[in-house]
């Protein structure tokens, strides 16, 4: 009888297995093609929303849209980094910023500080480095409108030339503002913010944290470490374009950020190369990377832009690819380029 009892027992455990298992661990995302975004979407930079309202947001460099009127700023939201819909700009044609003549919105990076959607931009004004620079908007929805704040750096009050790719970063109840470009621009800087994050701290230290040959900075923290993520090479030729993500790491969000055998990203010949093109040329250009967004598997990912041979390289278009680490902490890619196809990020 106790025998009897015993295998009772266990089928109905396994079957009150079977039957109470949530649902939510069969996995069917399926995979995903890069790239995610096949118009014109430079620069990116994504905010998950969705303890707000269920959506990533994605904002990119100033466009025109099909119609030819200018999206100053567009806005583009998702629930999975893959399918995007464009949903406006962030400035309207009366709103914009236009307190630098002749220039064009760049390189936006989107952030909640204070209960605030806050946008730093780039004011750039293509040749003209000691004009380019960068400003800062806020507003109380991610889809905006987004009232311009004006100045935040550039070349008269920093001396840094070309001022541009601005990345907000916050860390030990600081907040600091990274920026600055390659060629005559002298790289990446970094400063400290005030405490509503929309102006320099008054009496803050500029740092020069890479060579002359870096710009699109994204700061990350992971473990005891803070990442400093960015591009290399020409940006901007189509087919020629050189583009690709390179990655430093220091203990401090100031630096100084050195490679695996401790070169620092000051050195001219700094070389840790974690994302570049295919060597088959159907992606080239690959740089300028947005945020990293971890989803609900505990993987992370990362969104950039890359010419595509595909479309004649005309514009730079949004692909995908998961970051992955190596037992000493270090970021890299599967293969070191874009993929064409890959198990797409899961979201519950």
């Amino acid at each position: 009888m106790k025998r009897i009892f015993n295998i009772i027992l266990g089928v109905t455990i396994l079957l009150a297995g079977v039957y109470c298992s949530p649902k939510n661990t069969t996995d069917t995302r399926g995979d995903y093609k890069n790239p995610i975004l096949r118009v014109n979407c430079p620069d990116p930079s994504v905010i998950d929303n969705r303890k707000q309202d269920g959506y990533f947001y994605l904002y990119s460099t100033q466009r025109s849209d099909n119609n030819g009127n200018t999206l100053y700023i567009p806005i583009y939201r998702s629930k999975n980094l893959i399918n995007w819909e464009l949903v406006g700009s962030a400035f309207t044609e009366e709103g914009h910023p236009q307190w630098v003549e002749n220039a064009r919105l760049w390189a936006p990076d989107i952030n909640y500080i204070n209960g605030k959607y806050v946008l730093y931009y780039a004011m750039g004004v293509w040749g003209d480095l000691e004009r380019s620079c960068s400003g800062v908007a806020v507003a109380d929805s991610p889809t905006g409108p987004f009232t311009d704040k004006g100045m935040i750096v550039d070349f008269k009050t920093t001396g840094v030339r070309n001022g541009i790719d601005p990345n907000y970063f916050e860390a030990k109840k600081h907040k600091y503002l990274y920026w600055g470009s390659l060629g005559n621009g002298s790289g990446i800087h970094g400063v400290e913010l005030s405490s509503d994050g929309l102006s320099v701290a008054k009496g803050s230290e500029i740092t020069k944290l890479t060579c002359g040959k870096d710009e699109g900075a994204y700061m990350h923290k992971r473990g005891k470490y803070y990442y400093l993520f960015a591009s290399r090479g020409s940006c901007c030729e189509g087919a020629r374009s050189t583009y690709n993500v390179i990655v430093g790491r220091s203990k401090d969000p100031m630096g100084p950020f050195v490679s695996k055998t401790g070169k620092s990203m000051l050195d001219e010949d700094y070389d840790l190369t974690i994302l570049s093109g295919t060597e088959d040329k159907l992606f080239v250009g690959t740089g300028h990377n947005a945020e990293i967004i971890t989803d609900d598997a505990g993987d992370d990912w990362m969104i950039y832009h890359t010419y595509w041979k595909e479309n004649n390289y005309k514009g730079r278009v949004l692909a995908i690819d998961k970051v992955l680490w190596d037992n000493e902490g270090w970021p890299y890619f599967e293969t070191g380029h874009p993929t064409t196809s890959h198990i797409a990020p899961y979201f519950k």
